[in-house]
């Protein structure tokens, strides 16, 4: 066994954005959590945040409801998926809606 500089022995992890066994130090500099959350804008480019309230500024016809959402209609505690372009939120009588960020500006 080789004595190592860094202290960390022979610790290796396995990397998946690269395929590769790195070292534990390395890939604790490497991993930013910051750096991995996905900022998700409205349509004049605010940021959203889970719990915002959001109004839709176009009409939308919510498929499988058989019903349309007005320009205006207020969503109340949204929440983000892991997509920038996708929100989930609840509406009475729809289950599961998923609106798309760009048709939503915060309030």
């Amino acid at each position: 066994m080789v004595d190592d500089d860094r202290g960390e022995g022979d610790a290796f992890v396995y990397d998946e954005a690269s395929g590769e066994w790195i070292s534990a130090v390395d890939a604790a500099a490497k991993g930013d959590p910051a750096g991995d959350a996905v900022v998700v804008r409205d349509a004049v480019g605010n940021v959203l945040a889970d719990g915002d309230q959001v109004t839709l500024i176009k009409d939308l016809t919510v498929k499988g409801a058989g019903q349309t959402l007005k320009r205006g209609t207020l969503i109340k505690a949204i929440r983000l998926t892991g997509d920038a372009q996708e929100i989930d939120c609840r509406f009475d009588g729809i289950k599961g809606l998923v609106l798309r960020a760009e048709f939503v500006k915060k309030r």
